[in-house]
């Protein structure tokens, strides 16, 4: 018979997406979500303990021989129940999958004209200075329109396909052309969503991304201008099939809004266990929320008391920001 505590972790098994806060890092949202989800495992009442009937040998009694032995039974715990358990979710290869595969994530990048650091960021060291005055939005829309026209030709390249044929002309039209196998970052779109000099703001779609080529991208936006720039901020919007409105946000790191978030995204998870891989789409950019999943499943044999999760994350080695 299955306890109260092994039927909700039952229900712990899938993806789901949470929103980080700016400035935090990734590692403690992961731990906090972790604690939140232990508390509510250990405040469901502890199953009772097996038993287990131990024969203890005993002397021979008063009216009998001294050779005579005698076994005296008694109920003792058993180790089944040991409180030490360590659980694995099948959500961490499901998260591994996501990982490896060719998902596209959305970014907005803001940058500021008029400088360059020896990082690409704000917070790097400063190395020049320069003028912006020249710089307005129809240039800077040139500029973004052929950044991202020489990343479709590397799509193209890296995608493998055939492009004579009817299979290639159809995936290109609907956008889903993608890379196979390794490749360098590749942008799927880049437009700018706010332009007030110094300051501007591109939304950015990619794929196998890394936090110093979206910070760098920035930079080699401003030497097309004929300036410099840095990248001020990096807020991931979309994780693949994760979107702003699923993400849970901190007063919603909770056992049942996380179960619910699991189950919201059941579907997906099938999707992606199944078949090793998801594929997302390359459409228009969409409003969405920096992703990391946890995930988790239990054994049979659980106690409440003590339990140690094994969680995985899905944050991609970008920008230290929202």
């Amino acid at each position: 018979m299955t306890t109260q505590a092994i039927r909700l972790f039952r229900k712990m098994d899938g993806l789901f997406a949470v929103y980080k806060p700016h400035g935090v890092h990734w590692k403690h949202v992961r731990d906090s979500i972790e604690s939140s989800l232990l508390k509510a495992l250990n405040s469901c009442p502890p199953p009772a303990p097996q038993l287990a009937v131990h024969f203890q040998l005993l002397s021979g009694g008063e009216n009998s021989s001294s050779k005579d032995l005698v076994l005296s039974p008694s109920m003792v715990p058993t180790l089944a129940d040991h409180p030490l358990v360590l659980g694995i979710g099948k959500g961490n290869g499901v998260l591994e999958h996501l990982c490896k595969s060719h998902v596209t994530r959305d970014y907005t990048l803001e940058g500021e004209f008029g400088k360059a650091s020896d990082n690409f960021t704000d917070t790097g060291r400063v190395i020049e200075k320069t003028t912006y005055d020249h710089v307005t939005l129809d240039k800077l829309e040139r500029v973004l329109a052929m950044i991202q026209g020489a990343n479709q030709k590397a799509l193209i390249t890296y995608s493998q396909v055939d492009l004579r044929t009817q299979e290639a002309y159809e995936l290109a039209v609907r956008g889903l052309l993608y890379p196979h196998g390794k490749s360098p970052p590749i942008l799927t779109g880049l437009r700018c969503i706010h332009f007030s000099p110094p300051h501007f703001t591109l939304e950015v779609q990619c794929v196998n991304e890394t936090q110093k080529y979206l910070c760098k991208l920035i930079h080699e936006v401003g030497l097309e201008l004929r300036t410099s720039a840095v990248c001020s901020g990096v807020r991931r919007t979309r994780d693949g099939p994760f979107k702003v409105e699923n993400a849970l946000t901190r007063q919603h790191w909770t056992a049942d809004s996380i179960i619910q978030a699991i189950a919201h995204f059941s579907k997906t998870t099938r999707k992606i266990r199944k078949s090793g891989m998801y594929r997302q789409t390359a459409g228009q950019l969409n409003s969405s929320a920096q992703v990391q999943e946890q995930t988790i499943s239990q054994s049979e044999q659980i106690n409440p008391e003590h339990v140690e999760l094994s969680s995985s994350c899905g944050q991609r080695d970008t920008c230290g920001t929202e």
